[in-house]
């Protein structure tokens, strides 16, 4: 009898197999979140936003777990950037939509985050994504910008769009997020 298994589409029995390859990996790193988060409490959003910005108070680890940075930020407007790479694939071979997908909320909540006066937070309620493109390793820095559509005193509209590399639109967001008045003491 002949073997007729095609090694192509076999695969191996172990993952310890000399066939997967070299395993690989990526160290994240961040600081303690509520350290910044509490600093962020005395001041307007966009004050925050743009002590991130310029690196005087860290990121969320969030931020670090994508590998996002913070950009830019305007009253009303926020930019960041990431470049994904193979970890962030899911089962065939491309970027996880849920990694665009939290690039795109986090845009659309500090886009409302910079309207806001200190003592007020916000939350997201709905977010609804577009995929329109598949992201890779190959696609490049991902640049997502969100905007507010209207910051009313209990709930505030935004949308997100991600480009890559080239500049193609790979995804697009809408989203509803609540206002609320944040805790104090």
């Amino acid at each position: 009898m002949t073997d007729v298994t095609d090694p192509a589409t076999t695969a191996p029995e172990s993952p310890d197999s000399p066939d997967w390859g070299e395993p690989r990996s990526r160290t994240v790193t961040w600081h303690d979140p509520l350290r910044s988060a509490q600093a962020g409490l005395a001041m307007a959003g966009i004050d925050y936003l743009h002590a991130m910005v310029e690196g005087r108070i860290p990121p969320p680890p969030i931020a670090q777990l994508v590998q996002m940075d913070f950009t830019a930020a305007e009253p009303g407007r926020v930019e960041f950037t990431c470049t994904p790479d193979e970890s962030a694939y899911n089962p065939i071979g491309a970027v996880h939509g849920g990694l665009v997908c939290t690039l795109l909320d986090s845009v659309a909540g500090c886009a409302l985050h910079s309207t806001l006066p200190a003592g007020k937070g916000y939350t997201s309620v709905e977010i609804k994504v577009s995929y329109l493109k598949a992201v890779r390793a190959s696609s490049g820095q991902l640049t997502a910008v969100g905007t507010v559509v209207k910051a009313g005193s209990r709930v505030g509209f935004t949308e997100g769009v991600v480009t890559d590399a080239s500049g193609a639109v790979v995804a697009t967001c809408s989203s509803t997020l609540l206002v609320f008045d944040l805790p104090t003491g």
